[in-house]
């Protein structure tokens, strides 16, 4: 490449972040294909999870496209890797059964895909011939990794993208393109002797550091697991857990700063999330399930599963005076 066009792909790399800000992501950053080295163990260290069985019954896990962007966009040469921070001011009552942060407000992968289409619409008038494709995680990419590669992060021994300045609650999507952009550094690990998110497992799902095994983890049972009745050992560990478990970013450090707090509309959560009782729960009927989770992620927990998992809950009890 020379200096000229060299100029012209990092103005137009500079510009592409600037547009993705522009859609309420931050951070953002690029990444350019194969990746460092760092990506190639990152790939390796998908494959020895998944020969170990840490995936469960998660078969999508192991296709071959999740090892090679390019599979899903042919002449892909770099990404666009955004986050978007879910961290809002809203808490959970006291005694209310819990739901993860990440499903408390609409469908992330709709918000995240409208978003990313909208900046590859964008890339196609500054270069006509380019192609891309916009990927949340329902797409067999290594996201979380190739977020690292494009300096959003780094992985946390719990497996969770850290930002220094956002902590992990930040959802994640990518911007696959046969442009040749301009790289950012990988991001550089700081989690250091840190086990407060190992120690804090009830099931110790996190084997070792970076490795969680799905068999052993609540929020693999409470939203994957399709059996009518959940393992003794997740029932006991379980707590007031009813769809997915944010224990091991409720302890880290990096989530216990200042951080920012985002107002977006569509990441706010809807007031019965906030103070779910069992027994409302277990009277939900399909039309109430259908009602209450319009537009959200957490429909893939079928209304059967979600009165499995609250009656093997246990809510926190609420502070007496």
């Amino acid at each position: 490449m020379s200096g000229e066009d060299h100029d012209g792909q990092t103005g137009l790399s500079l510009a592409l972040k600037q547009r993705a800000h522009q859609e309420g992501f931050d951070p953002v950053g690029i990444a350019r294909l194969p990746g460092s080295e760092r990506l190639q163990l990152r790939t390796a260290a998908l494959q020895r999870w998944l020969e170990r069985g840490f995936g469960a019954d998660m078969t999508w896990m192991a296709t071959e496209r999740r090892r090679n962007p390019a599979l899903l966009l042919e002449g892909t040469t770099s990404l666009l890797a955004v986050g978007l921070n879910y961290h809002v001011a809203d808490q959970q009552k006291p005694g209310s059964l819990k739901i993860a942060r990440y499903g408390w407000g609409r469908d992330y992968h709709r918000v995240i895909d409208q978003r990313l289409r909208r900046i590859g619409r964008w890339l196609s008038e500054q270069r006509p011939d380019c192609r891309w494709r916009a990927c949340v995680d329902s797409a067999p990419l290594l996201d979380k990794a190739w977020a690292e590669e494009a300096g959003l992060g780094w992985i946390g021994k719990h497996s969770n993208v850290i930002n220094s300045q956002r902590g992990s609650w930040m959802l994640i999507g990518h911007l696959l393109t046969t442009e040749p952009l301009v790289a950012d550094a990988p991001a550089r690990s700081l989690c250091g002797r840190c086990s407060a998110c190992i120690d804090a497992c009830p099931t110790t799902a996190i084997r070792e550091p970076f490795v969680v095994d799905s068999n052993r983890c609540l929020a693999y049972h409470t939203i994957e697991n399709r059996e009518s009745q959940l393992p003794e050992a997740i029932r006991s560990a379980l707590g007031p857990w009813i769809a997915g478990c944010d224990i091991c970013q409720d302890v880290c450090p990096w989530n216990h700063r200042n951080l920012p707090v985002s107002e977006e509309p569509e990441l706010q959560p809807k007031a019965w999330m906030l103070d779910l009782k069992r027994d409302d729960l277990l009277q939900w009927d399909d039309a109430t399930w259908d009602e209450r989770l319009r537009g959200s992620a957490l429909r893939r927990i079928k209304p059967w599963m979600w009165r499995r998992n609250a009656t093997a809950a246990e809510p926190d009890q609420a502070p007496t005076l």
